[in-house]
């Protein structure tokens, strides 16, 4: 499929903190996912009236099943919001993604057996035959668990390939990007050098008029890695202390070239869609040009600096014993200050 029509949605998103348990947030989910369902359904059915583009991808905003952890422990957001990886919340996005025809990707937190004391911020990609294509572990987190916390294990369980997941599919090599990571521009190109040409990435960020660091990033990163980023925010978080227009606008379709081809504004949106073509983003990366950021790229010379010490350490939560431990969430704001106090000794900061 060389074009295709992409759907950042722009939705609501309902927060659980406030629910009873983990019943309550149970049918809290599922009720998100109807939502969804009916949302795709108005968006896809309005995408063709209007343009005549067939819709086959749609990206879902962070936070859409649940909100996001506000005061909760590691254990008591693990029981009540977390996901699991075979459960019913995937097994119904399967059934949407098959039903209307369209590939679906979001992020979740997720529980992984392997790791029975923590949780995952997860993106993933589920195809049109409803099947789980891809999962993505969050790695760069202010204040969860993530794989380089506890690296060497899960490099036991998953391996080296699991860390920068990209997936070929019929329309094109995709990859995710989790929330604040299109900040960070190494997660984007560690994709890209692994053949990514669309990141998918779920979000929840600050709505203003003014331009902002997530979306300054977006288009950086859409041109130095020659891929599209299809970008999608919140709208308003319901029942949440939080100002619940406070995260609006700015999901987003931007091209290979950092064009932003369309974009949302505030409220519930099925504006930001726009045609993606593969083929025109592969010629573009096979011809010698200034613009070929891709192929000019010379990894080696920067070898050295991402071997220097004294930077976020990995395995943090694993303890001198080699037993995973279930951290405080002042644990990550400690290890940050552990840090900045080894860079301002190396007089680096």
């Amino acid at each position: 499929m060389n074009t295709y029509s992409a759907l950042a949605l722009q939705m609501d998103c309902s927060a659980v903190n406030h629910l009873p348990d983990r019943a309550a947030v149970q049918q809290a989910m599922m009720s998100a996912l109807e939502r969804v369902d009916n949302l795709i359904a108005g968006s896809k059915g309005f995408i063709s009236t209007f343009s005549g583009d067939t819709l086959k991808l749609v990206v879902l905003p962070e936070y859409f099943l649940t909100g996001f952890p506000m005061g909760e422990s590691i254990d008591a957001w693990r029981s009540k919001a977390c996901i699991e990886i075979d459960g019913p919340e995937y097994r119904r996005l399967g059934e949407l993604a098959s039903s209307r025809g369209v590939y679906i990707s979001g992020n979740a937190y997720e529980l992984d057996p392997h790791f029975p004391n923590l949780y995952f911020q997860t993106s993933f990609i589920i195809n049109d035959e409803g099947q789980v294509i891809l999962r993505y572990r969050r790695l760069i987190s202010m204040f969860a668990p993530t794989p380089h916390d506890v690296m060497s294990k899960y490099l036991e369980v998953y391996g080296e390939d699991s860390l920068f997941p990209v997936v070929d599919t019929p329309l094109g090599r995709l990859a995710c990007v989790a929330s604040e990571e299109i900040l960070y521009p190494e997660v984007a190109r560690s994709l890209a050098t692994r053949g990514a040409e669309v990141l998918l990435h779920s979000s929840s960020e600050v709505g203003s008029p003014r331009p902002t660091p997530k979306n300054i990033a977006k288009c950086a990163r859409a041109y130095e890695n020659m891929c599209y980023v299809i970008s999608s925010n919140t709208s308003a978080i319901l029942h949440s202390p939080v100002p619940q227009n406070s995260t609006q606008g700015h999901s987003q379709v931007v091209d290979y070239k950092g064009q932003v081809l369309t974009e949302a504004y505030t409220g519930e949106s099925m504006v930001a869609h726009a045609m993606i073509d593969i083929e025109r983003l592969r010629e573009a990366r096979t011809k010698p040009a200034m613009t070929n950021l891709i192929a000019r790229q010379r990894l080696s010379l920067f070898r050295s600096t991402y071997e220097l010490n004294g930077f976020y350490p990995e395995d943090t939560l694993i303890n001198k014993d080699g037993d995973i431990v279930t951290p405080d969430r002042s644990h990550f704001m400690e290890q940050q200050s552990l840090v900045i106090a080894k860079l301002k000794k190396a007089g680096l900061i």
